[in-house]
C-alpha cells in the first residue's frame, strides 16, 4: 500500500509548501512520523543515480524539528565501545518525550560537555535526534540556584580498566588504548564478529557473549572455535539443543567468504564496502598483512586514513597472532577459485572517471567492471586520469577539463569492446 498523502512536487516552492503543511498536520495522523522522504520521480534517473552502501542516492529524508523537554541532570556516566571510544551519558530525572520515557541521553564527547557548561543538578533541554536517540541540546542557566553541583569534567582514565585515555588529532572522541584487556572492547569485538553482516553466527547474542566471557570460556574471537557442546550445555538458560545450535553455527561460519571475515575483524574504518574492495584487491590475508601504504591507497575509495588504520592493525603482534589462530581454525582468509574467476588485468594501473548517463549498464555496474579488470575508479579528473568513460550529457565542466588536460574520452561501446 502507498500513502494517500503522497504528492508529486514540480518545484522547490511546492516541496516547502508540502513540508510546512505536514509539520502541523502530522499530529492528526493515526501514526507517529518524524519527517518526509523526498524522491526523484524518474525510474531511469533512479537507476542511473544508484545506491551507496547504505542508502539510495535518489532519495533523502527531511526531519521535522524534534520535540523538546526540560529535566534535571543527576550524574554523568561513561560507556566504552568496541573501538575503545568513550561516550559520556547523562543520567536524568524521567521525562516523557516523543511517546517514550527518557532517563538517559548521550553527551557525545568532551567538547559537547565543555560547550554546554554542564553542572550536576542543572535543568537541561533534551531532544530526540531523528526522533530516536535522546540528546542534551541546552541548559536552563536561569534555573541554577545556590545548591548547583560541581562542573562536569570529562574523565582522564578508562572507567573499565583504568588505562589513561588518548585523543587522536582531528577527532572529538577519547579512546581507551587497552584493546586487548579492556572488557567492553573485548566483548564488543566479539559481538561485532558474530553479527549478521559479519560471521552471522546463529544462537549467539550479546548476553551469551557476556556470559561466556565472564566464565572464562572466551577471551577473543578465535576462542569461539574451541567451544564444545559439553562446555556450555549446562550453563544458565542453555540446554543441550541450544548448545548444539551455537556450536553448529560457529562451525558453519567457516564458510563465510573472505570479504565478510575481513569486515568481522573489526579493523578501524574498514566497513562492509571497504572490506569488499580489499577482498577484491588481495589474494589472501598474508598479502594484505604485508601491503605498504601506497598499495592500499591504490584501491578505490581507500585514502590515507583507512590505509594507515590497516597498517596499524597488522603492525600489532596480538592482531597477527589472532589472525593466525582464525586461519588455523579454517576461516576463509583468502579468495576462492570462484572469486578469482572473471578477473583480468586489462585495466591494471589505470585510473578511470565515470561521467554522464548510460544506456547499456548502470554506473555501479561499470564501476564493478573497472575493478574486475584491475582498474581504479576515481571521482575527479586530473593529469593522472587514464581516460573518462563518458555517457550522454557529460557535464560541460568535466568535458572542458578533460580537453584541457588532453585526457581521452571513451564511449560505452568502446569501453565494452576494450574489456571484452
Amino acid at each position: 500500500k502507498t500513502s494517500e498523502h503522497t504528492r508529486k512536487a514540480h518545484s522547490l516552492e511546492e516541496v516547502f509548501e508540502y513540508i510546512n503543511y505536514w509539520d502541523t498536520e502530522r499530529k492528526n495522523l493515526p501514526v507517529a512520523t518524524d519527517g518526509i522522504v523526498l524522491k526523484v520521480n524518474s525510474l531511469k534517473q533512479q537507476k542511473n543515480l544508484g545506491f551507496t552502501a547504505k542508502s539510495p542516492r535518489w532519495a533523502i529524508a527531511y526531519k521535522f524539528q524534534a520535540e523538546r523537554a526540560l529535566t534535571r541532570l543527576n550524574k554523568v556516566t561513561y560507556q566504552v565501545g568496541r573501538t575503545g571510544a568513550v561516550t559520556p551519558v547523562a543520567n536524568l530525572d524521567s521525562v516523557q518525550l516523543s511517546g517514550t520515557i527518557v532517563k538517559r541521553a548521550s553527551l557525545h564527547n568532551a567538547d559537547i560537555i565543555e560547550g554546554l557548561d554542564l553542572h550536576i543538578g542543572d535543568m537541561v533541554y533534551v531532544e530526540k535526534g531523528g526522533e530516536i536517540i535522546p540528546k542534551i541540546t541546552g541548559v536552563d542557566k536561569d534555573a541554577r540556584g545556590m545548591l548547583i553541583g560541581e562542573k562536569v569534567k570529562f574523565i582522564t582514565h578508562c572507567p573499565e580498566c583504568g588505562s589513561k585515555l588518548i585523543r587522536f588529532e582531528g577527532e572529538a572522541a577519547h579512546y581507551c588504548p587497552n584493546e586487548t584487556a579492556c572488557p567492553p572492547q573485548i566483548k564488543g569485538k566479539i559481538e561485532h564478529f558474530i553479527s549478521r553482516k559479519a560471521m552471522n553466527i546463529d544462537g549467539l547474542g550479546p548476553e551469551t557473549v557476556d556470559m561466556f566471557y565472564r566464565l572464562g570460556l572466551i577471551n577473543d574471537t578465535a576462542d569461539l572455535y574451541q567451544l564444545k557442546t559439553d562446555d556450555i550445555k549446562n550453563l544458565e538458560r542453555m540446554g543441550e539443543k541450544s548448545a548444539e545450535n551455537i556450536v553448529n553455527g560457529i562451525a558453519a561460519s567457516k564458510e563465510v567468504p573472505f570479504e565478510r571475515v575481513l569486515f568481522a575483524l573489526g579493523i578501524r574504518f574498514v566497513g562492509e564496502t571497504v572490506a569488499k574492495k580489499i577482498a577484491k584487491s588481495f589474494t589472501d590475508i598474508e598479502e594484505l598483512e604485508n601491503a605498504d601504504i601506497e598499495k592500499l591507497k591504490n584501491i578505490d575509495e581507500i585514502g590515507e586514513k583507512i590505509a594507515q588504520s590497516i597498517i596499524t592493525y597488522f603492525s600489532n603482534p596480538a592482531n597477527r597472532e589472532l589472525v593466525e589462530r582464525l586461519k588455523a581454525n579454517g576461516l576463509q582468509l583468502h579468495r576462492t577459485e570462484e572469486d578469482l574467476s572473471g578477473y583480468t588485468d586489462k585495466l591494471a594501473g589505470q585510473s578511470i572517471v565515470i561521467s554522464g548517463v548510460f544506456t547499456h549498464h548502470s554506473r555501479d555496474e561499470y564501476k564493478e567492471m573497472i575493478e574486475k579488470n584491475g582498474g581504479k575508479n576515481v571521482g575527479s579528473i586530473s593529469s593522472k586520469t587514464s581516460f573518462i568513460l563518458a555517457g550522454e550529457n557529460m557535464g560541460p565542466a568535466k568535458l572542458e577539463k578533460a580537453q584541457k588536460l588532453e585526457v581521452k574520452i571513451m564511449s560505452e561501446d568502446e569501453f565494452l569492446t576494450l574489456i571484452s
